[in-house]
């Protein structure tokens, strides 16, 4: 059986990494040992990043959600203790939203809340 060299498999790979690599600066971008280093702890970053995102997210919403009810005098956790009480199911995204865009609309679940509490 003839012996097979990895070439085509070898180019195919490199260029698949510096592929990936390209925005990045330097040698990190052209030589391939560096490149490839790089696109791995960038493709790290990404992972980490992905679920990072979802609690930077829910503290920007509870972070809205509190001025929004303490403008009407009421705590977040108050609010958020009343609501689940109202068996009100809005989550934090949703309450985010109306606070901001919506306030007449968040003052009335509030009072509603705040009734059935």
């Amino acid at each position: 059986m003839p012996r097979v060299k990895g070439g085509v498999t070898s180019r195919a790979r490199h260029k698949k990494v510096m592929k990936a690599a390209r925005g990045h600066r330097a040698g990190r971008s052209r030589v391939f040992k560096r490149a490839k280093t790089s696109v791995m702890k960038a493709l790290v970053y990404a992972y980490r990043d992905r679920r990072d995102k979802k609690r930077t997210w829910r503290s920007l919403w509870i972070a809205r959600i509190n001025a929004a009810s303490r403008q009407m005098g009421v705590r977040y956790s108050q609010l958020i203790s009343w609501l689940e009480k109202a068996e009100i199911g809005l989550d934090r995204r949703v309450l985010a939203d109306l606070a901001l865009h919506h306030p007449a609309d968040f003052a009335a679940i509030v009072t509603r809340a705040k009734a059935a509490a």
